[in-house]
């Protein structure tokens, strides 16, 4: 299992916020948010915002804390990067496949 977490820095609403994400499977996140009692209606896409307080027990729960870039990038390389519009972004080793 591998949830990442990154630090609470993006503000809203007077609170500070973190990105919760899975570098294995979406299906992983899902059970690991349910377990930190986050509905599956939060999910922003391929990742969850959740609060300080919420990070502070995913990594309590074992959630590994990672800097913003490494969280990005790792969800990437898994393939499970979304777009705004909602498709996934090519992992490096899909765009060399098919574009031979």
């Amino acid at each position: 299992m591998t949830v990442l977490v990154d630090a609470a820095i993006w503000p809203f609403e007077g609170r500070k916020w973190a990105h919760l994400v899975s570098d294995t499977s979406f299906e992983e996140l899902h059970a690991f948010a349910e377990q930190l009692g986050i509905p599956r209606r939060a999910f922003q896409g391929d990742h969850y915002d959740v609060p300080t307080d919420y990070r502070d027990r995913a990594i309590a729960l074992g959630a590994e804390s990672v800097p913003s870039r490494e969280l990005v990038r790792r969800l990437r390389t898994a393939g499970l990067r979304r777009t705004r519009s909602g498709s996934r972004l090519n992992t490096s080793a899909e765009h060399r496949r098919m574009a031979t």
